[in-house]
């Protein structure tokens, strides 16, 4: 393994992990916002939702301004956007006020999402991009792993605005890195065909491809699967079970470790037993593993050790999954890599704002409404992947 392989890893990985850390290291302070700016849990909800919601939607944009322009370009655009909307939610005076702010914030996260991925495809395919791809996300699991304790620790010692004072600091440091660690991999002789012209007759190219679509809602209902659980945790495990802010972050960490942790198997076990049959049973040990969550909760079960446990396992094979499917979903699209990564990363994230908005509206104090969320989405990501890899079909064709 080259230097650059692992440089690349590192730097892609680092982008990658800006705008979901203004999620994870956001998560602690829900509770401590709706006390400061005097809003029930809904208005706070709302403020992660249409951030959610601006990240999905702002990708659709960046993806073919990076076919068309080159990789790096958009970057220094969303990264400016991330900075100011983050400088605005230190500042918010109401709820409302950090809403709007949230949402400038999320249209300059997306380029920090949907990039990454292109410049993966740019460099690899196959079981070499698998590869690259687990590596991107071992570095990306910062984010998840420390970005709640961290959150925790900025709330002890300042205020939740605190939280969004280091979150800017960190958009600074991503745009030195794109700047000064981070090669242009769409060289201009690529750029010709992508005109804005032609960016309609790509995405309907993809919408048309069942088989691109399929994985995309794969992946998407497994990531909706853990964001019922981001948008919920704070108030069941701190309200509920009564953590501290601290002992949340933990919690929270652990079951990312998980997820990150077995994705570095990604490339092994792809090798070995190929993308798509790996896919299948990582998806259907998920989906069981939920399920039995759900099993054991209407039984009787209300214990926060319990549901982590089982959500640790069910996590870890959800970690196979994600990075699997992107792989699948963006190898015939290389030509339109950029636009393929964009429609991707707004299913993903749109579908979870959107499950996670619905699963809001059944909370009642207690973690059943969420454990229910989680159960669903698994199994629904399970039915499409048996459904998308149960026999090769004709995909559509970009390169």
């Amino acid at each position: 393994m080259t230097s650059q392989y692992l440089r690349f890893a590192l730097v892609l990985g680092l982008l990658s992990s800006i705008g979901p850390f203004a999620i994870d290291m956001y998560l602690p302070a829900l509770p401590a916002i709706g006390r400061g700016l005097g809003a029930d849990v809904g208005m706070v909800q709302m403020s992660l939702m249409v951030y959610f919601a601006a990240i999905a939607l702002s990708q659709l944009i960046y993806g073919p301004a990076s076919d068309r322009f080159g990789r790096k370009p958009p970057l220094y655009v969303g990264l400016g956007l991330f900075v100011a909307g983050s400088c605005g939610c230190a500042l918010a005076p109401s709820i409302e006020s950090l809403i709007v702010w949230r949402v400038i914030q999320g249209l300059g996260g997306g380029a920090t999402l949907v990039l990454p991925r292109a410049i993966v495809r740019d460099l690899h395919t196959g079981n070499e991009a698998a590869r690259l791809m687990s590596l991107l996300m071992l570095v990306f699991s910062v984010s998840p792993i420390l970005a709640p304790l961290l959150g925790s620790l900025v709330i002890a010692y300042s205020s939740w605005r605190g939280i969004f004072t280091t979150v800017t600091v960190i958009g600074v440091i991503g745009l030195a890195l794109v700047a000064g660690a981070l090669r242009e991999t769409r060289p201009p002789e690529q750029r010709a065909d992508s005109t804005l012209a032609s960016v309609l007759p790509a995405y309907a190219l993809l919408l048309r491809d069942r088989h691109f679509l399929g994985l995309a809602m794969i992946g998407a209902f497994g990531l909706a699967s853990f964001f019922v659980y981001l948008g919920n945790s704070s108030f069941v495990l701190i309200e509920h079970y009564g953590l501290s802010p601290l002992m949340y972050g933990v919690a929270f960490s652990v079951n990312a470790a998980s997820f990150i942790g077995v994705s570095q198997l990604t490339g092994v076990l792809c090798k070995r037993f190929g993308l798509e049959r790996m896919v299948r049973f990582a998806v259907t040990a998920f989906a069981a593993s939920m399920l039995l969550l759900l099993a054991l909760f209407l039984g009787g079960m209300d214990r926060a050790d319990g549901m982590a446990a089982v959500l640790f396992v069910g996590y870890g094979f959800l970690g196979l999954v994600v990075p699997a499917t992107s792989v699948l979903a963006l190898d015939h699209h290389g030509a339109i890599a950029g636009t393929a990564s964009a429609l991707m990363g707004t299913l993903h994230l749109f579908t979870g704002a959107v499950v996670m908005a619905i699963v809001g509206q059944f909370l009642d104090g207690t973690a059943l409404p969420m454990v229910v969320g989680i159960a669903l989405c698994a199994v629904v990501a399970m039915a499409l992947a048996w459904a998308t890899l149960r026999t090769k079909q004709p995909v559509l064709t970009s390169s």
